[in-house]
């Protein structure tokens, strides 16, 4: 069974929001975003418990004779983002039920029937993917279609892709297939095109890879995202220099005291 991911072009993204739709048909996934927010043409906000897939809408301020692929400039792009499926995931490790699994295709599978609502895993997700449904309280997010993936699918989003800005395949050939499209877009004249993947910090890469321009935080991306337990060691020293100092005090007063009874 071969580890898969996403790869998404941000590049080659129109703005359809097919991905959205298909994957809302697919996994019957509620309405949400029929109001303006007044951001572009952006009516969704971001990823959550009824928005899996969330087209981003990334404009600038347009420099005349420049579209948005033009190497010079970048004006207005589009990124489809979706939960980064992380390969060290906080909400994961955060989870007292057991209810958020690692499936045999490398995603991370949320599942309803056994989610408590504790929230845990939102507070520990570095992306903030994860949200509770404000109806039931539960955990939701992009299940990485794995009942599709499980009878030899892709997920829907990326079968409706119109220009194959979302590729989904074995995570390393995916690598392999972003480095290649980075040369191609370098020799456009594309320069500051780069791949999303954070495998230098303590999420130590993810299932779903982004290729973008400029800065990563346009697009809603940390540059660093980091795994909330990465933090338990200085914590837990922290608490036990804190404990032994209390400790140490603790005997020095009763030893003073002894000293001024006699």
């Amino acid at each position: 069974m071969s580890v898969t991911a996403f790869l998404t072009d941000s590049t080659l993204c129109i703005g359809c929001k097919a991905c959205e739709v298909a994957c809302k048909e697919w996994n019957g996934v509620g309405e949400d975003g029929l109001n303006w927010s007044g951001f572009s043409y952006d009516n969704t906000g971001s990823v959550g418990a009824s928005t899996w897939r969330h087209v981003k809408f990334v404009e600038q301020a347009p420099v005349p004779g420049l579209g948005g692929n033009a190497g010079e400039q970048t004006s207005w792009t589009f990124s489809s983002d979706v939960c980064k499926h992380c390969e060290e995931a906080g909400c994961l490790e955060a989870c007292p039920t057991g209810s958020i699994v690692r499936t045999e295709f490398g995603g991370v599978f949320i599942q309803p029937d056994i989610c408590n609502g504790c929230g845990y895993c939102v507070t520990s997700c570095p992306f903030g993917v994860v949200e509770r449904n404000p109806k039931d309280g539960r955990a939701f997010k992009c299940t990485f279609c794995y009942d599709r993936q499980k009878v030899g699918l892709q997920p829907a989003c990326a079968k409706a892709c119109p220009t194959e800005s979302i590729q989904f395949g074995e995570i390393g050939q995916l690598r392999q297939q972003a480095q290649d499209r980075l040369h191609e877009l370098q020799v456009r004249g594309v320069q500051d095109a780069r791949l999303y993947d954070p495998t230098e910090t303590s999420v130590r890469g993810t299932h779903a890879m982004f290729i973008v321009r400029g800065d990563p935080r346009s697009y809603n991306l940390p540059v660093a995202p980091e795994v909330p337990t990465v933090y338990l060691k200085k914590a837990w020293t922290s608490s036990a220099l804190a404990a032994g100092l209390f400790l140490g005090g603790t005997l020095l007063a009763f030893l003073f005291d002894g000293k001024e009874s006699r």
